[in-house]
């Protein structure tokens, strides 16, 4: 059970309090936690034991998400709710910041009164609050100051509340009924100074949009499902069947939601390279970029980027490149955006550092953040085998896409 919520900005000013028991918890929790994470810096740990509560912290674009107990509860529970409230936000508002959420201050209250009740979660269906609260607008906003209700809180409670599928309405009604399924994968790789790679998975999600009349039933099965590893499900997903068979059997909420995600661990080799070499004498580094295609996956790899931070012993940089465009920023950031790789020649990044009075050799290496996009395939090798869909009125259209890219892919030197 929660007692209390706070909306930290990354400066440590409190923007939003929600207390949510009888039991009252002072802000000064708010100052401690603050010392604190200033102290660990990068280690901090999403679950804190303070002297007198037990804290969960989540942080998102710069605004921490920080929840109090005293008593004992599951430490996941706390952490996806914060992360469910963060993702509620970022749909309402249409991004999350300090300026947003001050903005919007009403609203994201009458979000955290719905999603919480007593320090229990209780509503966290983005569909079934929108029609509980409505989204911010100009013209809401125009009508608040007009009439003076500043309220956006519905007067009827939405059917699904009382359902026994809280995500979704029965009364839906469409005259084109379709459902679209998305594979959505980003990679996460480490290769090391020696070109080795050492870390290389997926991490994968199945993206749903369904606009379907009635209550639907929807059985999704996989061509490959032994591949997954940390499978999540919605709320949605009937867990026997997938124990027993692997086969994701749910009744969808309405409009976009994430059903599932996964992970495909222990990858053998990435779609693209990137090799570094830098030599350094006499105060002069000589640094070489290369990138190109290692397994060709068969569909296009495009917005190829490759960024990396000059060191700080570095005073001046010279450097071109045969393909695409460079930039360094003032702050000493590279960005070499490649867009699409040519068939005809191997995009390489060249030129001269100049380093610091006294400096001979180059001693701190910079590592390379690369970027690609490829449509059309799912690298991890997930295959949708089909789509079945019961109790609609007539036939849907079904659509299926895949999109990998990626994600902490870094190259070090």
């Amino acid at each position: 059970m929660l007692q209390c919520i706070f909306l930290l900005s990354d400066s440590g000013e409190v923007m939003l309090e929600k207390q949510l028991t009888g039991h009252r918890v002072d802000r000064s929790i708010c100052s401690w936690y603050w010392d604190y994470a200033i102290s660990q810096g990068d280690q901090l740990a999403p679950v804190i034991a303070s002297p007198t509560h037990y804290l969960f912290q989540v942080v998102r674009e710069g605004v921490t998400f920080l929840a109090c107990t005293q008593v004992e509860m599951p430490p996941l529970m706390g952490i996806e709710f914060l992360c469910r409230v963060a993702d509620v936000l970022t749909d309402y508002l249409g991004g999350l910041n300090e300026d947003l959420i001050k903005d919007n201050f009403v609203i994201v209250y009458e979000i955290l009164d719905e999603m919480i009740d007593n320090g229990f979660p209780l509503i966290t269906e983005p569909n079934i609050l929108r029609e509980m609260i409505a989204p911010p607008n100009i013209v809401s906003k125009v009508l608040s100051v007009v009439t003076g209700n500043s309220s956006n809180v519905s007067e009827t409670l939405p059917g699904a509340a009382a359902s026994c599928v809280p995500w979704r309405t029965s009364d839906r009604k469409y005259t084109k009924n379709e459902v679209y399924v998305d594979l959505v994968e980003e990679m996460d790789a480490v290769t090391n100074r020696e070109g080795i790679l050492i870390k290389c998975q997926i991490y994968g999600e199945v993206q749903v949009n369904s606009h379907l009349s009635g209550l639907p039933d929807l059985t999704l099965t996989f061509v490959n499902p032994n591949i997954l590893d940390d499978v999540r499900f919605h709320p949605c997903v009937r867990f026997r069947p997938w124990e027993s068979h692997q086969i994701l059997s749910f009744i969808p909420p309405d409009g976009q939601f994430k059903l599932m995600s996964y992970r495909v661990k222990k990858l053998k080799s990435t779609p693209i390279y990137v090799k570094p070499q830098l030599t350094s004498d006499s105060g002069i580094c000589r640094l070489s970029v290369l990138v190109g295609v290692r397994n060709d996956p068969g569909k296009t790899i495009d917005s190829v980027t490759v960024q990396f931070q000059l060191p700080p012993c570095v005073v001046s940089a010279d450097l071109t490149s045969n393909c695409g465009t460079f930039n360094i920023l003032t702050n000493k950031s590279c960005t070499w955006s490649i867009g699409r790789i040519p068939k005809d020649k191997a995009p390489s990044l060249s030129g001269t550092l100049v380093l610091e009075n006294g400096l001979e050799h180059l001693h701190v290496f910079p590592t390379f953040q690369v970027g690609f996009r490829i449509m059309g395939i799912a690298l991890s090798g997930l295959q949708i085998d089909k789509l079945d869909l019961k109790n609609l009125p007539n036939r849907p259209y079904k659509g299926f896409r895949a999109l990998t890219r990626a994600g902490q892919f870094e190259v070090r030197s």
